[in-house]
């Protein structure tokens, strides 16, 4: 049965004290909205995102993304927000409601929920807390059927004391949706029109409540203020760590990972504590990890070992290579297998070729170095003359001396040897010495100051 999926994200927030809309408020690097469509992606291209407060900026965050935009001028209730979306929905297959506050629905629980739904079924994703309060209760005859859910503020005494409760994602048909959604009334405590009195109607029409439970709570759980939002942020890290040492990954602190993307690790890798993982991650085996790293949108070879409190930011970096400690690989960064980039060494759109090394503070941009190179401590490549970026070339088997600086554009060629403390300004011979130093001069009978 084909599905449209409906992401309700018109609401406030005040709870969260913030300008931002609640829905783009960051769980694991991306708008608790964006968590939503992405499961729904899964499921269909089909998807309706129904905005209100602050629906310029959640326009902007999803501009040219294939989604339906539908705005809810008056908050009037979740059933009145669904029905904005209606005449973007068909009149056949299954409709599946979400909600843009609720971040962390697996798309198996989804599944099971679509898979409720027939001509004449539907299915509610329910679960039982401990401390139901505040939530809408899910009301059953003797036989254990669903007759209706009833919300807190309208609940009978006995109705308070039931524990299962309505997560508001619903799946039912099409032909239900636009049946019934008009006729839904807003005659409670609220004002507002309920979604959760479809499930009223379904009863009375025969038509057949399913309920699924989630795998775990959390995936139900709303975010309404920012202590829930720090909550499930971390109950998210702590099943992601989980993942990753299900998968052979050593954690010496799952407390201490944070995964803010897409982290897909080999074999024996091991993680120190405080690193964070931002973006698409890929660590081969056997990649070791020292504390207080940070790497985004990185790949890093086999039987790498990454020092600690180093940053990788768009880079790649070979197999058995070190990085580190205090290093930073900026965005276009490629080193090959065996390279070594030390302690306080930037590099910048460098590509760095096999057991190459730069080891020691150090910045090397739009730099292209061979095999078996050497860079010296201090050494600068100066890349840019205030308006443009220029090149550098080093070749294979290459010696540059500590405190060097390389004024691009430059070349120095294979088996080149520029001597400490130089300045190169034109192109170093191969497997020559080559010296830019200014003449050493001693002062004779000079005066040491005195101070006055």
């Amino acid at each position: 049965m084909d599905v449209s999926i409906v992401v309700l994200a018109a609401g406030q927030g005040s709870r969260m004290k913030s300008s931002l809309p609640k829905v783009l408020h960051y769980l694991a690097g991306q708008p608790l909205a964006a968590h939503v469509v992405n499961v729904a992606r899964q499921f269909t291209p089909d998807i309706s995102l129904v905005i209100g407060h602050g629906a310029e900026q959640v326009r902007q965050y999803f501009a040219g993304q294939p989604l339906k935009f539908c705005v809810q001028t008056e908050q009037l209730g979740t059933g009145h927000a669904v029905s904005q979306a209606l005449p973007l929905l068909p009149k056949e297959g299954a409709v599946l409601i979400l909600y843009g506050d609720v971040p962390l629905t697996r798309a198996d629980t989804l599944q099971r929920l679509i898979d409720q739904v027939t001509d004449k079924s539907m299915g509610l994703l329910t679960v039982k807390l401990e401390d139901p309060s505040g939530y809408g209760r899910i009301v059953r005859d003797a036989a254990g059927q669903v007759t209706s859910i009833v919300e807190h503020k309208d609940a009978l005494p006995e109705q308070l004391a039931i524990n299962e409760i309505n997560s508001g994602i619903i799946a039912l048909p099409a032909w239900a949706l636009h049946d019934w959604l008009p006729s839904l009334s807003n005659q409670n405590a609220q004002g507002e029109y309920y979604l959760t009195d479809l499930i009223a109607i379904a009863v009375g029409k025969g038509v057949v409540v399913n309920t699924v439970q989630p795998s775990f709570e959390e995936e139900t759980l709303g975010v309404n203020n920012r202590v829930q939002l720090a909550q499930l942020e971390r109950w998210h890290q702590q099943q992601i760590a989980t993942e990753l040492m299900t998968q052979g990954v050593t954690l010496m602190d799952p407390a201490r990972i944070d995964v803010r993307g897409s982290l897909l690790a080999g074999q024996d890798c091991l993680i120190d504590v405080n690193c964070l993982f931002e973006g698409t991650v890929t660590l081969a085996n056997n990649v070791t990890i020292g504390p207080n790293c940070v790497l985004r949108n990185a790949t890093i070879g086999t039987g790498t070992v990454i020092e600690a409190n180093t940053l990788i930011d768009g880079a790649s970096v070979g197999a058995s290579a070190q990085v580190g400690p205090f290093a930073r690989l900026r965005p276009g960064t490629e080193l090959a297998d065996y390279t070594k980039i030390g302690n306080f060494v930037e590099t910048k759109k460098a590509i760095i070729g096999v057991g190459s090394k730069v080891n020691h503070l150090s910045y090397i941009g739009d730099t292209v170095i061979g095999t078996g190179s050497n860079i010296g401590a201090g050494t600068i490549s100066c890349n840019y003359d205030g308006v443009n970026k220029y090149a550098t070339e080093i070749g294979n088997n290459a010696f540059v001396g500590s405190n060097s600086t390389l004024v691009a554009p430059v070349v120095i060629r294979d088996g080149a040897f520029v001597g400490a403390g130089s300045v190169i300004t034109k192109t170093a011979p191969a497997d020559q010495l080559t010296l830019g130093r200014s003449r050493q001069v001693t002062i004779a009978k000079w005066q040491k100051p005195v101070k006055q």
